[in-house]
């Protein structure tokens, strides 16, 4: 079965009692028992499990091709729930690029948990086998990466962390199931934040975890999410669920407009260089190309005239929406250095764009006039 009807069938079913298409939203802290105190159906408590967040991740497991999934409150906490799960003295490769959120929770948290952590250039070849020691649990993989969007081989990667007797997490966020599918390419665990493309409007917060199989990682997991909280509430699993119905085709034109947008700008006198992996000259294209079905919604760019310039051209959009996030309908920009904080390591000329749906001729034209200002 094709991604785009799996998108819009997986976990879905009328309803028997009333008919109703759309998925009910079971908005229900506690669940009754009988006389005895058997509970009357799975459910008990909010904080453990609810029927609307069954049906995403019953969705969520069909579109990766994963045995389950568990969502979370954010993107965040699924992805340091993986983190929780080590037992202390576990050693984690991250990427040296990888989102700066978990960055800094390596930073600031893993040694309280008693991990330690390497970032290493997992895009190079050699860069995976240079950081794994003999008490490496986790490889951690970003691809495309956020924001200089390298690419990885997932595959080649994969296969040596597990030779090592290493768990592999692969943040494929920027390129959803629809356009990457690493658990064909060796991944453990899928890290999805569903604030972006799968909610896709941007009126959402959340996260989820693909696991290729069940077992005791992911049950390990479930402990962590059950015991400290980060559960994805009702309404809000029951809205990631309804954008899921749509990611297939967002996904498609918006990856369209992205390589018409990226070839512009690689073109445009102001722009020194292009990071898309769709174009020939992206140094991760035919890894791309191999492992991606298309190339995603996200492009950054490094203005020719360095910081202040880059600010400038920003500034100066009429059409895209100056903000951080990504994967909604609206097309977004951002100095990137200067949304991440004082702990970004993004470089300093560079700009972020997450091309939304509307039409490339336009964002184009507003990129250019503000570029030349």
């Amino acid at each position: 079965m094709r991604i785009e009807t799996v998108a819009v069938h997986a976990a879905f079913s009328v309803d028997p009692s009333t008919g109703a298409v759309a998925p009910p939203l079971h908005l229900s802290t506690t669940f009754g028992r009988d006389e005895a105190g058997i509970p009357l159906s799975p459910h008990t408590y909010v904080r453990e499990s609810n029927p609307t967040q069954d049906l995403l991740e019953e969705a969520l497991a069909a579109l990766d091709g994963g045995e389950a999934a568990l969502v979370f409150g954010s993107g965040m906490a699924a992805g340091l729930a993986v983190a929780q799960a080590l037992p202390p003295g576990s050693h984690v490769v991250l990427p040296e690029d990888v989102y700066y959120g978990y960055r800094v929770a390596a930073r600031d948290f893993f040694p309280a948990w008693g991990l330690g952590a390497t970032f290493a250039p997992l895009h190079r070849p050699g860069g995976l086998a240079e950081a794994l020691r003999p008490g490496t649990r986790l490889v951690w993989l970003e691809s495309p990466s956020n924001p200089l969007l390298r690419i990885t081989d997932l595959a080649a990667s994969a296969a040596a962390a597990k030779e090592a007797g290493a768990i592999v997490l692969v943040d494929s966020t920027f390129a959803t199931p629809v356009l990457q599918r690493p658990i064909e390419l060796g991944a453990d665990v899928v890290l999805h934040a569903t604030t972006k493309g799968m909610g896709g409007h941007s009126d959402v917060q959340g996260g989820a975890l693909v696991f290729a199989r069940k077992g005791e990682l992911l049950e390990k997991v479930r402990h962590v999410r059950t015991i400290l909280g980060a559960v994805s509430s009702p309404f809000n699993s029951w809205l990631v669920l309804r954008g899921l119905r749509t990611l297939a085709v967002r996904a498609r034109v918006q990856s369209e407009s992205a390589l018409a947008i990226a070839a512009a700008l690689a073109a445009h006198p102001a722009v020194s260089r292009v990071n898309y992996p769709g174009l020939a000259s992206h140094p991760g294209h035919e890894t791309a190309r191999r492992q991606m079905s298309a190339f995603g919604s996200m492009i950054s760019f490094h203005v020719a005239g360095g910081r202040e310039a880059a600010i400038a051209a920003v500034g100066g959009t009429r059409l895209f929406t100056r903000a951080t996030s990504l994967g909604g309908v609206e097309s977004l920009i951002e100095h990137r250095a200067t949304s991440e904080g004082k702990d970004s390591t993004a470089p300093p000329d560079l700009v972020r764009l997450s091309i939304g749906l509307e039409h490339p001729d336009d964002l184009v034209a507003d990129l250019v006039q503000a570029l030349e200002a």
